[in-house]
Formats: structure tokens, C-alpha cells, sequence
């Protein structure tokens, strides 16, 4: 089974287990009872993902009617976390968007502003945009917020620029035409597989690969070398980093770090983007504010070094400002106040 598989069975499970898990806070009716002990008994996953996901919730009134309906609740306790309702809550969206989308499906691109792309053109997105496009070939491209793409394709090469920000690539099969995506001094070369770019400076970007795998070589590489060393590719090793499916690289001062694996769940939170939410657990809040803000044109401002350092988890709406703030106040006690130039400063309540 592969990692997409994988990963839309779990989302899948998890999506019920929300379901379930709101439905419990509210009190089950009889007929429902009988429901969640079907549904319990279908796998022992369900169990799992179930009791996981009550854990979260902060209040002991879930657990309870677990531990009164199903035994198998009684031995699990109830840790301390960083969740809340809010977070949970919007978790049942984001698992019932990944659910419906199933991560690249092609439900994914049938959206109104998705349009079929000329050969040579760009295009961007705005702070806090995002877009879908469908290229000649049928390769698919998921732009993300504040970026810019150069569409350049030929007879003998489909050519992608990242100038800034970050995009998604399905690429269409084509032996014949090489499919290159160039940012900064990089080049990622793809061999029938669906990955992720996110340019940082030209110095600085990351590769996530979905399916397939991915060339990494330098930009300037000739068309000619890059379509040579594919053909060859099963005589020959590729003169380049070869990164496969459920596979990260990230690049630094032009310098690339080991090739590391991707855990389905870091999988999850790498690419919700893509359904217009951002899940943090436990970066530091400095570190979850500046991703949040490549979503808005709001700048964050905390003047409390240990404020910076406090580990936040939870799902959110990327560019939902409001809901973020109102999360922090309720979880940390943290106040905030929007001066006049539109900066936030974020303090701790006396």
C-alpha cells in the first residue's frame, strides 16, 4: 500500500473518530450508542483513534461515557495537553477536507479559478491566495499563498520556475519531455511523481515527494545531460540527489542537507496547506507565527523571550487571525493588542 493510501485510510478513521468524539460531547441517543459499538467493532484502529482523540479533549465528560459504555475505555487516562475544544473542532473540518479531497484526488482540482495553462506564462497568487491549474499536458499545479510560478514548455522540455513561495506539482507522464522545476540555483527533475517545493531565498528551499521520485541537480544543467541521465537511470547512477516517495530535502545555503523520511503524519501537516489549514505541534509560538504569517498581511510582535519559546498544537484555518488569537487567549492566557501599523503584540495577561 502506498504512503497516499495509507495516509487516506487514516484520515479517513480519524474523521469518524471527531465525528464520534462531538457527538459524545453532546451525549449520545440510544440508536447512536449502538452505532459507535458497530463501528468500534470493525477494527481495532477505530478504538485507537478514538481514545486518541479523547484524550484531547478537555473535559473529563468524554472520557467518562467512554469508560461507562466500553470497557476497553476504562484503561486509558487522561494526560495534560495543549489542545482544546477549538483545536479539535477544527480538526473535524480539516480530516472531513482531506477525507473528501483524499490528498491530490482529482476532486481537488475541479475548482472554479482552476484553468488550462498556455505554454509559456505566469502565474501568482497573493498573501494569503491560493490556486489551482491544470498545464497543457494535464500536469496539476497547487500554488500556495504569495507565490509566483513561469510556465515555460517546448518540444523537447516543460520547463517550471518557482520564483517565490511555494506550489504543488502533479505531473503528468510524458518520457519524451522532461518536467524541471528550477528555484533559485536548484533544479528538481521529475520522474512520474507528485511533489512539493517551498522556495525560502534562492539559497534556501525544501522538496517533500509524494509519489514517484525526484532528480535534485544543479539549475544550470543542461536539458540535454538532465534528459540523458533519465533514459539512463537503470544502467547508470544519477549524477544527482534522487529523492523517492515519502522522502523530504532540505537545502541551505545551497547545500543539501541528508535525505530523511516522512512520517505520514508529518506527511499530514506538511502538505494541509493544500486544504487551507495549518497544523502546528509543539513549535515554538514564535516559530508557528511567522508561518502564519505568510498567510496574512498582519505582522506579530512578542517582546517575551520565554512568550516566543512556548510550545503551541492545533489545527487552524490558515489566514483565520481571530481564530488563532482567540485560541491563545483561552489556552495561555495570552492577551493581545493591534497597534495602528497592523502589528500584533502579544504579551501574557497579568
Amino acid at each position: 500500500m502506498s504512503k497516499i493510501s495509507q495516509l487516506n485510510q487514516k484520515l479517513h478513521i480519524q474523521e469518524q473518530s471527531c465525528l464520534w468524539i462531538s457527538r459524545l460531547d453532546r451525549e449520545l441517543a440510544p440508536e447512536e450508542v449502538t452505532q459507535l459499538s458497530d463501528w468500534l467493532n470493525e477494527s481495532p484502529k477505530h478504538h485507537e483513534a478514538l481514545l486518541e482523540m479523547a484524550r484531547f479533549w478537555d473535559d473529563l465528560t468524554v472520557l467518562n461515557q467512554l469508560n461507562t459504555l466500553f470497557p476497553l475505555a476504562q484503561q486509558t487516562k487522561h494526560p495534560k495537553t495543549g489542545w482544546s475544544r477549538m483545536a479539535i473542532a477544527a480538526s473535524i473540518a480539516l480530516m472531513t477536507l482531506l477525507s473528501a479531497n483524499l490528498l491530490f484526488n482529482e476532486g481537488l482540482f475541479s475548482l472554479d479559478n482552476q484553468s488550462e495553462l498556455a505554454n509559456n506564462r505566469s502565474i501568482s497568487t497573493k498573501i494569503g491566495e491560493q490556486a489551482n491549474y491544470i498545464l497543457t499536458d494535464g500536469t496539476k499545479i497547487h500554488l500556495n499563498t504569495d507565490s509566483i510560478v513561469q510556465v515555460s514548455y517546448s518540444q523537447n522540455h516543460r520547463k517550471i520556475s518557482l520564483i517565490q513561495g511555494e506550489a504543488s506539482f502533479d505531473v503528468a507522464k510524458d518520457k519524451t519531455r522532461p518536467f524541471t522545476v528550477t528555484a533559485g540555483l536548484q533544479s528538481f527533475t521529475a520522474l512520474g511523481t507528485i511533489f512539493n517545493v517551498q522556495k525560502s531565498d534562492d539559497k534556501a528551499m525544501e522538496l517533500l515527494v509524494s509519489e514517484g521520485r525526484v532528480l535534485i541537480t544543479k539549475a544550470d544543467e543542461s536539458i540535454a545531460k538532465i534528459t540523458k541521465l533519465i533514459a539512463t537511470q537503470n544502467t547508470t547512477p544519477l549524477a544527482g540527489t534522487l529523492v523517492t516517495a515519502g522522502q523530504k530535502a532540505v537545502i541551505k545555503s545551497n547545500i543539501n542537507a541528508p535525505v530523511v523520511e516522512v512520517p505520514l503524519e508529518q506527511l499530514q501537516r506538511d502538505l494541509a496547506w493544500q486544504q487551507g489549514m495549518l497544523i502546528f505541534e509543539g513549535e515554538p509560538l514564535e516559530q508557528a507565527l511567522i508561518e502564519v504569517g505568510r498567510y496574512t498581511s498582519t505582522k506579530f510582535e512578542i517582546s517575551d523571550p520565554q512568550l516566543a519559546e512556548l510550545k503551541v498544537a492545533g489545527y487552524f484555518k490558515a489566514g483565520d487571525i481571530d481564530g488563532l488569537l482567540s485560541s491563545l487567549n483561552s489556552n495561555f492566557n495570552i492577551v493581545t493588542n493591534r497597534n495602528k501599523h497592523d502589528v500584533i503584540e502579544l504579551t501574557l495577561a497579568n
